[in-house]
């Protein structure tokens, strides 16, 4: 993927660009190249496909957090976007040139008209949206990783209705406004001629079918909630503001289609003893004068508990040393673990009795120093 350019720089937009800038760039790119207003030109077929592709991911929270986070890279196979717990590849958009689903319905429904709604047609299976929640983990929890239990409102499909919405004995109707398709259909006249426009049918919400008689149980809505109680399971490595995905416990599928994911937001508490940089640690070792100076056996504090070191005579006060793989596992290559990063600091002492202050004017003097000797 080294080829591709910044999706950013696709659109010509900054990092910090919000939705609706983002869409303003690419509805623009789109009217610009789209291959109806260009027919067999092979190099504005390029341009849209790679504006189309990174719309499909900036316009996604996130697909956007894991792009920004790792680039082109979150979405190989096998990098940080694959795999259990991380974040999952494109869905709606065929980067081979086709539409495939519905993230871009309502910009291509405004400038060509025709295009596939939101809701999609009546009876098409759909899967679910899917939930945010979040969890506080400590420091210690991220690097070695830890399965939590957290408590989410879980919705279901009615026991009673089945999912119908309707009451016992009944079922919904075929709606009378757009006889059961879901969409209603208008022509309109654009700057590319008479276009046909389809959006959701506003009676039925783009269902097809309509409820005389509710249910009692749901209310017609064709769901029940309850509270649940689902295992998360936070890999080895992860860092502060990564999402782990549980797949099935989002909202009800539509039509038969299944149930959508459970997104849970993982916040690290910080270290009383460590800073973190990707799979690094960083830790500060205090050690006195005499340490520093003669040398000694110490003991560091790292993540898997204290380790033996030989500190050399004659250590420097800033001095850094590195433990090679006393870091943090990788989440993209699981047998990596990073370093830890130690940096010696040499422990002045504030007060001194009258014994300690005669001893460190002795050495002073023997090592040919020159304290209290310019005030003479």
């Amino acid at each position: 993927m080294a080829d591709k350019r910044d999706y950013y720089e696709v659109l010509g937009v900054g990092r910090d660009a919000d939705e609706a800038a983002l869409k303003k760039a690419y509805r623009t790119l789109a009217k610009k190249y789209h291959p109806d207003t260009h027919p067999n030109d092979k190099e504005a077929e390029e341009k849209f496909k790679e504006a189309s592709e990174a719309y499909a991911v900036l316009s996604d929270p996130e697909k956007r957090k894991a792009y920004d986070q790792f680039g082109h890279a979150a979405f190989e196979q096998g990098g940080a976007g694959g795999g259990a717990g991380g974040f999952s590849g494109f869905s709606g958009f065929d980067f081979g040139g086709g539409f495939t689903g519905d993230i871009f319905g309502d910009i291509f429904g405004d400038l060509f008209g025709g295009g596939r709604s939101r809701g999609g047609t009546a009876n098409q299976a759909r899967q679910g949206a899917s939930l945010r929640t979040g969890l506080r983990i400590t420091f210690e929890e991220a690097v070695f990783g830890t399965e939590k239990e957290i408590s989410i409102n879980s919705k279901d499909v009615c026991a009673k209705c089945h999912g119908t919405g309707a009451k016992e004995g009944t079922s919904p109707v075929k709606c009378g406004q757009c006889g059961g398709s879901g969409q209603v259909v208008r022509d309109t006249q654009s700057i590319f001629g008479m276009m046909r426009q389809a959006s959701v049918c506003p009676s039925c919400n783009g269902k097809g079918t309509v409820i005389k008689d509710r249910c009692s149980a749901c209310r017609g809505t064709g769901f029940t909630s309850s509270r649940k109680l689902v295992k998360v399971k936070i890999p080895a490595g992860i860092n502060d503001g990564q999402s782990v995905r549980v797949a099935g416990y989002g909202e009800p599928g539509e039509n038969g289609g299944p149930k959508g994911d459970l997104l849970v937001e993982v916040r690290v508490a910080p270290s009383q003893y460590f800073s973190r940089e990707d799979t690094d640690l960083y830790s500060v070792c205090e050690i006195s004068i005499a340490q520093a100076a003669l040398g000694d056996t110490i003991h560091i504090r790292t993540v898997d508990g204290e380790v033996e070191y030989e500190l050399k005579a004659g250590t420097q006060p800033g001095t850094r040393i590195r433990l090679r793989g006393k870091g943090v596992p990788s989440l993209r290559d699981r047998g990596y673990r990073g370093d830890q990063y130690v940096t010696f600091n040499v422990r002045i002492p504030e007060r001194m009795n009258d014994k300690q202050k005669k001893a460190m004017m002795a050495f002073d003097d023997a090592v040919g120093g020159t304290v209290g000797k310019l005030k003479k």
